[in-house]
């Protein structure tokens, strides 16, 4: 063990480095691209701004189901690299790819026939939902195209090769920010077409990362990207998959609808606050690019760690990747009040959405703190084990138990003001503190999760 645990800690850090900078630069550039769409917006108008906002809530649902998608496929996929399986990991995209297909072309059916009545869910004000129509009937050709890059690039990330999904954010958010520009202003002679033309550029330039994705695929030795592959069977595989990635869907489609349930309340406390939040949304995830890139680069190195079966160096990565959040959880919040006043210097918003948009923010400097430690350990550490089932339990609990009847409750049934709303739900991450830590300290998620002679049955 003395021998292990010293050269645990002598690699961790070239390797973490290695994972890191190409996800916070991915992560970085994510948030930039679903966040160009707001700020550029504010050249339109604050109602643009405010249908776009909550429009956009049924992306980050859907982000949230990619995620769990990609998040079972990551944890059986980074183990099987740890073990050298290529087989089981083409096996393992295929299963996450016929899931992901299939909820896209729903997704899209719903945007492209019916998206008067999704904004409505959201608000009842007859601008905002005529102008979200429009950006979600258009937005529903993406799906399907970003249904296959999650996965994709989630497998690419399990085993390693950050950089080329950092190559295709880069090429996403550069198409989509000249295309903004493009639609918003009219220029080269195109018409002006407000948040319909984000909506194209931003369709435009996920079929521009689906054409990357095939072409990374093309020039790939170990994974590819082949809807052949959903084809495979591998009955104890889709097994693992359902076992692992049912929870973790589960988990972020239940935290991702809690969390836009938020915007529901507030998009009921009138515009004014639902500009404010839209603008305090692309701080914050600028704020958390850090944390949440050192979450998704721990998790992929312990599973590769855990799959070779090495749990003491595994313990001595989740101690210091625990310890690495914390400081990056600080400096997302010290950025956010670095960012306050340039925000409000450059927000073109009413009084009260400006007073709003303020002390938002500041809630955000500490927020955010709590959001990088329940993140890592519930989506990066507990994950990377194949402990997916804990965070589902503990984010409904905490989300559809606590934050979201508290909300409404404070909203509409005693009528407090905007800004003392807001502070209450943003509460929700630090009452599970506890109970993450508690787990994690218990090492109940400490697992391989491979198998052996997993194709032997189909040999025969």
């Amino acid at each position: 063990m003395s021998k292990t645990i010293p050269s645990a800690k002598d690699r961790f850090y070239p390797q973490i480095i290695k994972l890191v900078v190409p996800i916070v630069i991915q992560n970085l550039l994510s948030a930039a691209v679903n966040s160009a769409d707001v700020v550029m917006l504010n050249y339109v108008g604050q109602s643009s701004i405010s249908a776009v906002s909550l429009a956009a809530n049924y992306a980050s649902i859907l982000f949230m189901v990619y995620y769990g998608l990609g998040t079972g496929a990551s944890m059986l996929s980074a183990q099987y690299w740890g073990k050298k399986d290529l087989q089981a990991i083409r096996v393992v995209e295929g299963i996450a790819l016929r899931f992901s297909i299939l909820i896209s072309l729903c997704f899209s059916a719903f945007a492209l026939f019916a998206p008067e009545l999704m904004m409505r869910i959201f608000t009842n004000d007859a601008e905002l939902i005529t102008i979200g129509a429009g950006y979600l009937r258009v937005m529903s050709l993406t799906y399907f195209c970003w249904g296959i890059i999650e996965v994709y690039l989630s497998v690419l990330r399990s085993i390693g090769r950050v950089t080329a999904s950092m190559a295709l954010n880069i090429l996403a958010f550069t198409l989509n920010i000249f295309l903004n520009a493009v639609f918003i202003f009219g220029l080269f002679g195109t018409p002006k077409l407000g948040a319909t033309g984000v909506a194209i550029a931003t369709a435009t330039s996920r079929v521009a990362e689906l054409a990357g994705c095939i072409l990374i695929s093309l020039f790939s030795k170990d994974v590819k990207l082949k809807l052949s592959y959903m084809f495979i069977r591998n009955k104890l595989l889709f097994k693992d998959f359902l076992r692992l990635s049912l929870p973790a869907l589960g988990n972020d489609i239940s935290w991702g609808v809690a969390f836009s349930m938020y915007s529901v309340i507030l998009g009921h406390l009138g515009t004014d606050a639902v500009a404010a939040n839209s603008l305090v949304t692309v701080v914050r995830n600028f704020g958390t690019v850090l944390c949440f890139g050192t979450a998704s680069a721990g998790g992929i190195l312990l599973g590769n760690v855990m799959g070779e079966n090495d749990m003491e160096r595994a313990k001595v990565y989740a101690s210091k990747i625990v310890k690495l959040t914390i400081i990056t959880g600080a400096i997302g919040g010290a950025l956010i009040l670095i960012a306050t006043p340039f925000v409000m210097h450059f927000a073109d918003l009413t009084d009260t959405a400006m007073h709003y948009l303020k002390y938002m923010l500041l809630i955000n400097t500490y927020y955010v703190m709590g959001a990088a430690v329940n993140t890592t350990l519930i989506a990066g550490v507990f994950r990377a084990g194949g402990d997916s089932r804990f965070g589902l339990i503990c984010d409904t609990v905490d989300m559809w138990c606590y934050a979201v009847p508290l909300g409404f409750i404070a909203a509409f049934a005693l009528k407090l003001p905007v800004l003392a709303v807001y502070f209450l739900l943003c509460t929700d991450e630090f009452v599970k503190w506890p109970w993450v830590i508690r787990h994690y300290r218990s090492q109940k998620w400490l697992k391989n999760i491979t198998r052996e002679d997993l194709f032997a049955e189909e040999q025969k």
